[in-house]
């Protein structure tokens, strides 16, 4: 004979707490027997117990009459209420910029972060402390890299990456008051479980998780909800919307107090004309859709507010099929409102019964129902697969944890309230140099990860942790400031080489720190300008050559004239690059020949002719038959004080002084400048001045072509000199 085990179980609920008995035997299950009561005062409000007193004691009532019939019971098996749970999403982002590839350890680090953050999120919403939190579950929505939607971030590199995760947190309370009631009715919790676990595990398997469903379980006064996707549970949430909305709208429409308005609504299901009997003693006959017509807000509100969760907990779209559970969910009209609302066809809401559950037989008096799936599913939810607690030691602080999934050691950080974000060594201080012009920012050495130690040994975040251990965790080391050679910021520093006057030279870049020389082993600090420029044109290369004297070749000719310059553009040394003519202002490239020629000359005369200065006069004139050019000067040119002659040549750079006379008519005078005298042997010293055979004077002026001579009275004779 196969042996068989007996299960009881609670399902504890807003309005009514459900007993319920099975028998398993090799996975199959039998429904023995079912007891409802009603709470008799408000113990119970969003599925937390506010009155222990009151709860335990209709759990008593339960438990005493079914033991009548099924002997003694000393454990049993209940669920936290999915409405009691708390669903956030949050977001997390790091820089990942220069930092090595991203690693399976980070991936973990930045969804943890993201839950704890969430945890926060929870704590301020309902002004609790986050520890007092427990975190049974979550699931990664996105990765991102630089904002953009990644399948995985492993190996990937960037700027940022970031994930958003959606977490679910259970007060620790809840699971203290049931623990309370339970206690206070001598019974034992033999397991615990989730009420949307529950109902999931019985109408979901894993294997159908992979499609988007929303599962609503819909109660007196509250529905919960919860989310599959992608193999998993993605999001829980709860409105405060449910079948007692209706019966109430019913009670006040046909003035039925709230039992018989109860029984109408449940009538409807099976009957298009139902009688009543209101408050006032009046029978009367009603068919289906004037009642419907009559409470359609009532639908509506209930309708809208079920798919307005499931809209905001799905990302703003429709699931692939609805499915209702609960007494709630008997509700006229509610499957077809739903798909309505949610843009779906009607056969992809539906309700179902515990005829869905599979490998599950029911006693004759029990009547099938949507209403039992909930319960049925913590017996067979808690058996398979119960919670418990786990003791773990966190830097030897004891921390309790909830183990609705394999405990990790990530989640034992968690519990303990470690912040995530601080685990890891903050990274060294960065620096901002200036290179050419451009900022660059240097960043610190990369913090270092945490020392996380289980049992003495290390181990990773995702490690699973057993009841007992002991978990040492130490913050990363930071990483060390920025360091950096001037060197190591530019790819390299360039060399010409050219040739200059057949001179062969090796043009380097020029590199400075902050205006001063430096070495390309220098290291840099904050703020630091640093230049490496390169001459850029040939009179920038003959600067750097320290070639002074052959800049000013290529200058203009210049002379100082009275203390104005004067500058003579064509006796400037000209320049070629490979046989061309250049100006000194051109660029150059490697192994160019350049040649550089000196500059001109230049004599007073030339000088007098190019800046229009008369130097002398003259005038032609005959002297005893010999022609004569009489001169004399207009202007000196002196340098340092000495006259200059016409011929003396004129350096680049000379300061002169020009002294201009006027032009006077020349005189009888100045041949004397010109001849020489012979004064006859027999003369006695008297002699006559002759201009063109007329006699003149010493001051007599004379004109251009006149015949001079001197005649002496007695035997005279002159020669010229």
């Amino acid at each position: 004979m196969l042996e068989q085990k007996k299960l009881f179980a609670l399902d504890i609920g807003t309005r009514s707490v459900n007993g319920i008995i099975l028998e398993e035997s090799q996975g199959k299950y039998h429904v023995i027997d079912i007891l409802v009561k009603e709470h008799t005062e408000r113990a119970m409000l969003d599925g937390q117990i506010h009155d222990v007193l009151a709860v335990s004691k209709i759990i008593s009532e339960i438990k005493e009459e079914l033991e009548i019939k099924h002997g003694l019971l000393k454990k049993v098996s209940v669920a936290a209420a999915g409405r009691a749970l708390k669903t956030e999403r949050a977001e997390v982002s790091i820089d990942i910029n220069g930092k090595p590839l991203i690693q399976k350890e980070d991936i973990l680090h930045l969804e943890l972060s993201a839950v704890q953050q969430a945890q926060a999120i929870v704590a301020e919403k309902h002004q609790s402390e986050k520890t007092y939190y427990y975190c049974v579950g979550y699931s990664v929505l996105y990765y991102r890299l630089d904002r953009e939607e990644i399948g995985s971030l492993i190996d990937q590199q960037g700027d940022e990456a970031s994930v958003e995760i959606i977490a679910t947190f259970l007060p620790k309370v809840v699971v203290e008051s049931l623990l309370s009631a339970l206690h206070r009715a001598n019974l034992e919790m033999e397991a615990l479980t989730l009420e949307p676990i529950a109902a999931i595990n019985v109408l979901i398997p894993p294997s159908m998780r992979r499609l988007n469903v929303a599962l609503v379980d819909i109660g007196a006064g509250t529905s919960d909800i919860a989310i599959t996707d992608l193999g998993t549970v993605i999001a829980y949430g709860m409105v405060p919307v449910a079948g007692d909305e209706i019966t109430e709208a019913l009670s006040d429409q046909l003035l039925l107090d709230f039992p018989l308005a109860e029984k109408a609504k449940r009538e409807l299901l099976e009957h298009d004309l139902i009688k009543v009997t209101d408050i006032l003693g009046f029978e009367t006959e009603i068919a289906k859709d004037e009642i419907l017509k009559s409470i359609s807000p009532a639908l509506d509100k209930l309708a809208s507010s079920i798919c307005n969760e499931i809209l905001c907990l799905n990302n703003q779209q429709s699931p692939k099929a609805v499915m209702l559970v609960g007494g709630g969910s008997l509700t006229p009209e509610l499957p077809k409102r739903v798909a309505a609302k949610l843009n779906l066809p009607d056969n992809r809401v539906a309700i179902r019964g515990i005829d869905a559950i599979t490998s599950l037989t029911l006693s004759e008096h029990i009547t099938k129902g949507p209403e039992l799936v909930t319960p049925i599913g913590i017996a067979i939810a808690a058996h398979k697969s119960p919670v418990q607690y786990k003791t773990v030691y966190v830097n030897e602080q004891p921390v309790r944890l909830f183990e609705v999934k394999s405990l990790t050691v990530g989640d034992c950080l968690l519990a303990a309230g470690i912040k995530m974000n601080k685990l890891y060594g903050k990274p060294g201080l960065a620096m901002i140099v200036t290179v050419n012009g451009q900022n660059i920012t240097i960043p610190g050495g990369h913090g270092e990860p945490p020392l996380i130690l289980c049992n003495g040994a290390p181990c990773s975040l995702d490690s699973e942790i057993k009841n007992g251990d002991q978990l040492i965790v130490e913050k990363g080391e930071n990483g060390q400031k920025a360091e950096v050679q001037i060197k190591d910021l530019l790819n390299e520093i360039p060399v010409k080489d050219i040739k200059i006057n057949e001179q062969s030279y090796k043009i380097s870049a020029s590199l400075t720190c902050n205006g001063s020389n430096a070495d390309p082993k220098e290291f840099v600090y904050d703020r630091d300008v640093i230049q490496c420029k390169m001459p850029e044109t040939v009179e920038e290369v003959l600067v750097a050559l320290n070639l002074l004297e052959l800049i000013a070749e290529t200058r203009p000719f210049r002379v100082n004239i009275n203390g104005k310059e004067t500058f003579i553009p064509p006796l400037a040394g000209k320049m070629f690059r490979n046989g061309r003519e250049i100006k000194s202002y051109h660029g150059y490239e490697h192994g160019d020949d350049i040649i550089i020629e000196k500059k001109g000359t230049i004599t007073v005369r030339e000088l007098a002719d190019l800046k229009q200065i008369m130097l002398t006069q003259s005038i032609p004139v005959t002297f005893n038959n010999n022609k004569i050019d009489l001169k004399k000067n207009v202007s000196l040119i002196k340098r340092q004080g000495v006259t200059l002659l016409e011929d003396d040549v004129i350096e680049d750079g000379d300061h002169l002084n020009l002294e201009q006379g006027k032009i006077e008519p020349f005189i009888f005078q100045d041949l004397f400048g010109h001849v020489n005298i012979d004064i006859p042997a027999h003369s006695d010293g008297k002699f006559v001045l002759l201009i063109n055979g007329e006699q003149a004077t010493f001051h007599s002026s004379i004109q251009p072509g006149d015949d001079l001579q001197i005649v002496w009275p007695s035997l005279t004779t002159a020669r010229n000199k």
